[in-house]
């Protein structure tokens, strides 16, 4: 069950209700059952509702002491006669939405902690919170009930729009921020990239190239803890529409990510490589310079991405190849050992 000394709950909703929050419909069970939680199928208790999508666990659906579940219409002989259904088209989708609603957001009540430090001249629109010892620069703008978390660096001439939070110990300069987009705890946003003249020995030393761009974050886009986004050195870094970035991820210089791109944890792009809208990326991914990733491509977890990507490619490997290759490469080798391995016994 979830800890109440972190998260505050709403609630019970009856199952019409939950249904019409999960934008999905009740299959099966009194629309008028109230629903006090959700929980894990394998940890949920008494008149908690849960989801389920994949037949593989389909031992821990029929055991479960749930009272609801969220599932597609597939899978619904292979829930128990006990359980109440919501069917969805998809059913973690219509789950995360009922979540939302049994712990929504809460907005904080615009403050200013005492031991902030703010510009004279920044300008803050209502309902702004700004942590303790957080500083907020010159000519920043923020918008309507922007957050600012402890000890979170804003610098000079950022504007940052309405509903945005950035979490503690962020820094964030030479950016312009959207609305609603999350910058978790840690984050450096707009620092100078890794640019520089680099001098073989004999030139008297690498000679760094100033970086004048900025970074533009588009609305609804979230950043993850201690990710680095790097401003751009001329053109601008450019984070798309709703792209979710995860925790530990490189972005360098002129980077460009189109709309609803998925970076996940620690990889890496090069500079002016260019994304386009719904690229996905697994995690440790790793971009080399000024390459073009299409619409739609899928890049698998520890790719080395050498060359550009046609839409909808989906790639493994290092270097990557096409997912069938691959896969085909694998099953070779270890075909080649398992035969090795009997010559040498």
């Amino acid at each position: 069950m979830t800890d109440i000394r972190f998260y505050k709950k709403k609630g019970p909703f009856t199952l019409a209700e939950l249904a019409a929050f999960g934008q999905c419909e009740v299959g099966r069970g009194d629309p008028t059952l109230l629903i006090t939680d959700v929980a894990p199928l394998d940890g949920a208790e008494t008149f908690c509702i849960s989801h389920f999508s994949n037949a593989k666990y389909v031992d821990t659906l029929i055991h479960t002491k749930a009272s609801a579940c969220v599932l597609g219409a597939q899978m619904v002989e292979k829930a128990p006669s006990h359980l109440a259904l919501l069917i969805a088209k998809f059913p973690y989708r219509s789950y995360a939405l009922i979540a939302n609603a049994f712990y929504p957001k809460e907005k904080k009540e615009g403050e200013i902690a005492p031991t902030a430090v703010i510009h004279p001249t920044a300008k803050l629109g209502k309902g702004v919170v700004i942590g303790p010892m957080a500083v907020i620069g010159a000519r920043v703008e923020l918008g309507d009930y922007v957050e600012v978390g402890p000890l979170s660096v804003i610098g000079e001439g950022v504007v940052v729009e309405e509903n945005t939070v950035i979490g503690d110990h962020v820094s964030l300069s030479h950016a312009l921020v959207g609305k609603y987009v999350h910058i978790k705890p840690g984050a450096r946003v707009g620092q100078s990239g890794f640019g520089f003249f680099m001098d073989s020995g004999d030139m008297g030393g690498h000679v760094p190239v100033p970086q004048l761009g900025r970074v533009i974050i588009h609305d609804y886009v979230e950043i993850g803890a201690n990710t680095t986004v790097d401003r751009g050195s001329g053109a601008d870094t450019v984070i798309g529409l709703g792209t979710r970035i995860d925790n530990l991820v490189q972005v360098a210089h002129n980077v460009h990510f189109g709309k609803g791109c998925v970076m996940v944890a620690q990889s890496g792009i090069a500079g002016s490589t260019k994304f386009g809208d719904y690229v996905a990326a697994g995690g440790q991914a790793g971009f080399a310079d000024h390459l073009k990733i299409g619409t739609g491509a899928r890049i698998g977890a520890q790719c080395g991405i050498m060359r550009n990507v046609e839409p909808r490619e989906v790639l493994a490997g290092s270097p990557a190849m096409p997912l069938k290759e691959h896969y085909r490469q694998v099953a070779v080798l270890k075909r080649l050992a398992e035969e090795n391995r009997k010559k040498v016994n």
